[in-house]
Order: structure tokens, then sequence, then C-alpha cells
């Protein structure tokens, strides 16, 4: 059964890869070119199979329910600028491994006559994709704690800089400023990101509503809405609206910290039980082999 599956999707993978190769090279190819780094174009080579299949099969337009929200994903992890062909790329790479998976497996299976080997190999290239899913969740998930963690610090520097005098765009420029060293960091990427378009003449409310949909947070965007809601009328009322955003903020990031210090001690409790463990084997050990004696 092995050899059989083996030699199967090895036929269909070397007719696939030529028949793509054929229409990439045909002026009428309708796949648009492959994008990504010379690293990856060996990958994205091996992929075109997969992605043939996710046009010609029309399986991407059947799979709409599993496909949205892992463009949703990879656009709020990559950028607005990242297309719906990328993310058919990425698909494309996901099944492509996880087809790589099955066939070795096979063929490690034909020529070891192990067929535990092929289940493994079968099972592997089931979770493969999953394993992928759950992985972006978990990046979005990170990024927005991380911006939740630093939008009530850049509140509270604008809070304050506002009541010393500054104006509302100084102000957010000095927050970026200051957090020169974190630009790796979503959220002060994302304002740098913002205090460019405003240099190059953006206006100040278009400017917002694109930086909050960049973060794609909710705390954000009640955030863009109170600086377009009060930063015409300035004065007390301005400054009280942001006083109070940052307190709601502030109770908002207490949560996140502590979400995060649990998720740290469960981590800790594998590790844990094997050093027990351990520890029991070696007090335990020569205590019975002295019994045995």
């Amino acid at each position: 059964m092995a050899a059989i599956v083996a030699v199967l999707l090895l036929s269909l993978w070397v007719a696939e890869l030529c028949y793509s190769a054929v229409r990439r090279a045909s002026p009428s190819a309708r796949l648009p070119p492959l994008s990504g780094s010379s690293q990856e174009q060996w990958l994205n080579w091996l992929s075109l199979p997969m992605l043939r299949l996710l046009d010609r099969g029309q399986l991407w337009s059947r799979a709409q329910v599993i496909f949205n929200p892992l463009h949703a994903r990879l656009v709020v992890l990559r950028g607005p600028n990242h297309t719906v062909q990328a993310t058919k790329q990425y698909a494309a790479r996901a099944l492509a491994v996880s087809y790589a998976a099955a066939l070795g497996s096979a063929a490690v299976s034909w020529a070891a006559a192990e067929p535990g080997v092929f289940y493994i190999g079968a099972l592997c290239a089931v979770i493969w994709p999953i394993a992928r899913y759950k992985e972006l969740d978990k990046q979005v998930r990170r990024r927005r704690d991380d911006i939740l963690l630093a939008l009530p610090e850049v509140l509270s520097k604008l809070t304050l800089l506002i009541g010393a005098g500054e104006t509302l765009g100084r102000a957010l420029y000095r927050c970026r400023d200051r957090e020169l060293e974190q630009q790796q960091h979503p959220l002060y990427g994302e304002l740098g990101r913002m205090c460019n378009e405003l240099d190059n003449g953006v206006a100040f409310h278009m400017a917002l509503e694109s930086f909050s949909r960049r973060c794609a947070v909710q705390e954000v965007a009640m955030f863009t809405t109170s600086l377009l809601l009060n930063y015409r009328r300035g004065g007390d009322r301005f400054r009280l609206s942001l006083q109070q955003l940052a307190y709601a903020l502030w109770d908002k990031r207490k949560t996140v910290t502590r979400t995060r210090g649990e998720e740290a001690s469960s981590k800790l409790v594998f590790p844990l039980t094997v050093i027990f463990l351990v520890l029991m084997v070696l007090v335990g050990a020569p205590a019975i082999m002295m019994m045995n004696l």
C-alpha cells in the first residue's frame, strides 16, 4: 500500500510541476508570478502544484470559511499591502509541506517495510496546516497584547505633553521620537508610519484612521476616535477625555499582564513535573538497589 501511495503521489507531483512550469512559461498563463526572496524561491517552486490546485480545482472559492480568516490574520500581521495572491502562496506552501510529508513517509515506509512510518507521516501531514493556522492566531493575539501593553504608556505621555502646552501633532511626534529604539514594536512602528504620512501631507484624520485600521485593535480605535472628536476643542476637556481613556487602558493592561503571568506559570508545570520525576529516580534508585542486595 505504501508503495502504491508513494508512486501515485510522486507521479501527481511531477505531473503538476511540469504542467505549472509550462503554464508559467506560456504567454497565456493565468497565474501571476510568484513573489518572495531568493531564499524562498525553491519553496515557491515546489508549491506551484498546490497553487494550481487552489485555482484550477476552485478550492479557494469553495473553502472561503477557512481562507477568509487566514487572509484577515495575514493582513493584520503583514499590513494592508498583503494581497490575496500572497495568501494563496502561503496556503500553497503549507499544503506543499503536508504533501511532501505524506510522500516522504510513504517512500520511507516502502523502503524500510515499516507501515507505522506511513501512518505517522499521514498524521503529520494533517496536523501541519492546522498548526500553521494556530501559530498565526497566536501571533495575532501576541501582537494585540503587545499593543495593549504599550498603548497606556503612549497615552500617558501624550496627556502629559498636551498638559504642558504641546500641540497634538508635536506630542505625537515626541511620543514617536522617544521610542526610536523600539521600532520593531507593533504600536511604535505603526505610530512612526503615521508620523511619516503626516510629513508627506496626508490629512490628520486620514492618518489617524489609517493608523487605527493597521493596528486592528478595538482599544486603538477608541483612542483614535477620542482624538478625532476632541482635538479641535482642546483645553481641559480634551485632556480630561484622554485621562479617562488612560485609566481604562491601564486596567486592561493589568488584565493582559495577569493573563501572561498565568500562561507563563502554566508552561512551567511540565518542566517541573519532569524535574520532579528525575529527582524521584535519583533519590529512589539507590534505596531500591540496596533493598535488592
